[in-house]
């Protein structure tokens, strides 16, 4: 069976296409993903994780005012990770992820399992909330990876 990553690296080839990634909440996963598949050199520049909140501003350059107004666990968050990734990278496209993977650290507005994910395209750059169903951290994240993954095939191109 096909694997995600390797639908999207088939994609990506064909289109001889490039991606980035700017990873929070999934702490390198979704790199390993692109990186799983053989040859991921050809359509794979890298990724950042930036776990942090001054990470993702001074690596990413995710403007400190938007982080204030609208927090690291955001639509607007994980929209200016992707842009920014795909620009630092020079990419075709770009993935990012941020959000809540727990156990703690979740409010009633921001419960653990919320997760947005980015997504950069020639076309537009926008975001998916996730509200993972998973029971643990490691649930969340891979959920997070899955969902990313799967968006970024169905995204318009």
């Amino acid at each position: 069976m096909i694997s995600p990553a390797e639908k999207a690296a088939k994609m990506l080839l064909e289109r001889n296409a490039t991606i980035a990634v700017a990873e929070s909440c999934t702490g390198g996963l979704l790199a390993a993903a692109f990186t799983d598949v053989p040859g991921a050199s050809s359509f794979f520049k890298g990724g950042i994780v930036t776990y942090a909140t001054e990470t993702k501003i001074e690596l990413l350059g995710v403007p400190a005012e938007l982080i204030r107004r609208f927090g690291v666990v955001s639509a607007e968050c994980a929209e200016a990770m992707a842009r920014s990734v795909a620009e630092k990278f020079r990419t075709d496209f770009a993935l990012s992820t941020t959000g809540l993977a727990g156990p703690g650290g979740g409010t009633p507005e921001i419960p653990v399992g919320t997760v947005f994910i980015g997504i950069f395209t020639p076309a537009e750059t926008f975001s998916l909330h996730l509200k993972s169903t998973g029971t643990s951290r490691d649930d969340v994240r891979r959920e997070a990876v899955s969902t990313a993954l799967n968006a970024f095939l169905i995204s318009p191109r």
